[in-house]
């Protein structure tokens, strides 16, 4: 039987059906030529900032810190908030000042690695980071080092720590006069190796130390404290803390460390020297002098 159902001839296949059309291939090297123009254009970006870099540090400062000056101005990110940890004996201040920002300044317009360096030079300080958070914070941690004292030898003044070995390489000056506000001083040679035993005993007795300006070792055996108002006083070689003792019952009952004495001679144990201050215009010193208690 013949059928009368044909077949429906097939459409021809495309060779070429999965080819991208041509405005898609005019868009892909369009697309390339335009990173390489990103690439070029970035390039000459950098070489001119570094180029700008160069002329400014040779001549263009003024320009240079105006042009910083008017971006800074133009920063949205202000400080607000500056947390110092780590301090103990650098006062804040000093910090601040080495930190050069403060509150509502630019957050990006000073160098983080500058004021680390200035920070380092602080007199008591170990080592210090500085750090930006944004979107306003600056972070300072300081770590100190650990001095007891200030040995001054031969006009210098350097800090020690309990063993007596110096804990910084920056010799003091006048200019870190806070710093001798805040720690003994002593004074001589070995005084540095013998500090830590005569700041120790020194603290048990507050009404003394609040007195003393200053702790000069003689002859590498001995101490004398040479008070705030000028009297010296000569304490026993290694009988140190009992004449303190017998000093601190003066104190409480005759407040000797407030009255005008030129020394206070405590290196015999069984007596007390004192010399009373020369008055002025007075061409003799006054003679020695003994509480009426002492035996």
């Amino acid at each position: 039987m013949m059928s009368f159902f044909r077949k429906r001839p097939q459409a021809p296949v495309d060779p070429y059906g999965d080819r991208p059309s041509s405005m898609s291939l005019f868009w892909q090297r369009q697309k390339a030529i335009l990173r390489r123009l990103s690439i070029l254009g970035l390039v000459c970006f950098l070489m001119a900032g570094a180029g700008w870099l160069a002329w400014s540090s040779q001549g263009g400062h003024r320009l240079a810190d105006s042009l910083r000056t008017r971006l800074s101005a133009l920063d949205p990110l202000k400080i607000q908030h500056i947390v110092i940890t780590g301090r103990r004996l650098t006062d804040e201040s000093d910090i601040m000042e080495a930190l050069g920002t403060g509150l509502n300044h630019s957050l990006f317009s000073f160098s983080v690695e500058a004021a680390r360096q200035r920070i380092d030079e602080l007199p008591f300080i170990e080592h210090s980071t500085v750090e930006r958070h944004l979107p306003d914070t600056i972070n300072i941690t300081v770590e100190e080092k650990n001095p007891i004292a200030i040995w001054q030898m031969e006009g210098h003044f350097v800090l020690i720590n309990q063993k007596g070995d110096t804990v910084s390489r920056q010799e003091l000056t006048a200019k870190n006069s806070s710093v001798f506000r805040k720690l003994p001083l002593v004074v001589g040679a070995g005084a540095n190796l013998e500090a830590n035993t005569i700041i120790t005993l020194l603290d048990q007795f507050p009404d003394i130390n609040s007195h003393t300006l200053a702790l000069i070792r003689i002859g590498q055996r001995r101490w004398n404290i040479l008070m705030q108002n000028g009297t010296t006083l000569m304490l026993p070689e290694g009988a140190e803390s009992a004449a303190l003792s017998r000093l601190h019952d003066y104190q409480n009952d005759y407040q000797l460390l407030d009255r005008p004495l030129k020394t206070i001679d405590m290196r015999l144990s069984d007596r007390m020297v004192i010399h009373p201050a020369t008055p002025q215009g007075a061409d003799q010193e006054a003679p020695p002098a003994t509480p009426p208690s002492e035996n």
